[in-house]
């Protein structure tokens, strides 16, 4: 169920792909978990922990999806919630996965919560398209992803405190990291 109690419909496959395709002016993520298990990432999550080397071209699609955007002025940015220690599939996002979306363009931020209390963000992943479409991405504990709703007719006002917050809250990942 929706953090604000809004009727949902699910999402999936092209239906899904069409938000990140057809935004017109903003994306914005919120990350809250610690652990993804995405099935897509299996094989390159076990060769960073087996300490192999990033395959040649990784990601590639995504960060020409981010290129494209922000090229066009379509910014997309992204806050991450993080723990200290970081978990092992924060380890592999932080080596592998977010230095080349921030080549692409994207703003990645994180908000470390190691040694302060969360400020009033939700404990809820939601991806919000143009400040008017929200996306709430439901997990198991052990992170597998259960379903994408569209939340219809969401709280505006509360997703975009939540987005103003989170920033507030944040540094960008290359500061983060340093």
């Amino acid at each position: 169920m929706p953090v604000d109690g809004s009727e949902t419909v699910l999402l999936g496959g092209e239906e899904w792909q069409a938000y990140f395709r057809d935004f017109k002016h903003s994306a914005f993520r919120l990350e809250v978990h610690q652990v993804y298990t995405m099935p897509g990432e299996a094989e390159t999550f076990r060769g960073f922990l087996d300490g192999e080397r990033m395959p040649e071209g990784f990601n590639a699609a995504w960060h020409r999806t981010i290129r494209e955007h922000t090229a066009a002025g379509r910014p997309m940015t992204r806050a991450k919630i993080v723990h200290r220690p970081l978990t092992d599939y924060s380890r592999y996002l932080y080596e592998w996965c977010i230095p080349g979306n921030v080549e692409a363009g994207e703003d990645y931020r994180i908000v470390d919560l190691t040694d302060r209390p969360n400020p009033g963000l939700p404990e809820q992943d939601f991806w919000m398209f143009d400040e008017s479409v929200v996306v709430h991405l439901n997990y198991r504990p052990d992170g597998t992803q259960i379903s994408r709703e569209l939340i219809k007719s969401p709280d505006l006002g509360k997703y975009l405190a939540w987005r103003d917050l989170a920033l507030e809250s944040s540094v960008p990942f290359s500061d983060h990291r340093a």
